[in-house]
């Protein structure tokens, strides 16, 4: 990490950006994560992605193993910027990647005897799983879950359009965990690491500066 790079970038920002990105980066956490699962309709997918960068959700997991969709840039309002985006071409990959950063894996569901979102316990880390829209998450996330999560419904209907689903299971969740004494910040480091992906997509000419910065320093 070239902190003096970063400083030299952040030369090249308004003040109110440079305040701005501060103020985000002290919300964001990757105590939490989100998974969506062969999503058919891709505006969904980018929609989740846009609360997640609402709520302070930095990483998205996209699993394609039947469909493979671009995101709509549209529907995402720009999110695809400040969020990190990752796919997987099959669902086992995702699970075994985000068993192994240590999250449990929680697959949302209006059936079985899954847990009330009111219930849900926020201090340990977890990735959320939302499937596709008529059929819900696959039977690999449902054996493989550490636990189920619903939102209480009180009319006919029984399910959510996922990406309301997710805003708020977020919003929740989110909310709950800053009441706590969990270290749910990202470290010093990842917000680094972040500020400076963040300033090299803002300013347009930043190969360029780039490239200079690294000639004038060899």
């Amino acid at each position: 990490m070239d902190l003096k790079l970063l400083e030299h970038l952040k030369s090249f920002l308004t003040e109110r950006r440079r305040t701005l990105f501060e103020q985000v980066l002290a919300e964001r956490t990757r105590h939490f994560t989100v998974v969506t699962e062969d999503v058919y309709q891709m505006h969904n997918t980018s929609a989740v992605m846009r609360s997640c960068d609402v709520f302070g959700i930095q990483d998205l997991h996209v699993v394609e193993e039947r469909l493979g969709k671009k995101m709509d840039r549209e529907i995402a309002m720009g999110a695809q910027k400040w969020v990190n985006l990752y796919r997987y071409p099959k669902i086992d990959d995702c699970i075994s990647h985000l068993k192994n950063a240590g999250y449990q894996i929680i697959a949302t569901t209006p059936h079985n005897d899954s847990q009330l979102l009111a219930d849900f316990d926020v201090t340990q880390k977890a990735a959320f799983f939302f499937g596709r829209e008529t059929e819900g998450v696959s039977d690999t996330v449902m054996q493989a879950a550490d636990g189920f999560l619903k939102i209480p419904m009180y009319g006919f209907t029984e399910s959510l359009n996922i990406s309301v689903s997710a805003a708020i299971i977020l919003q929740q969740v989110v909310t709950k965990l800053k009441q706590t004494d969990v270290a749910w910040q990202l470290s010093e480091e990842e917000k680094q690491l972040l500020e400076l992906e963040w300033t090299k997509k803002t300013i347009k000419s930043a190969p360029d500066i780039i490239e200079r910065y690294h000639e004038d320093h060899m």
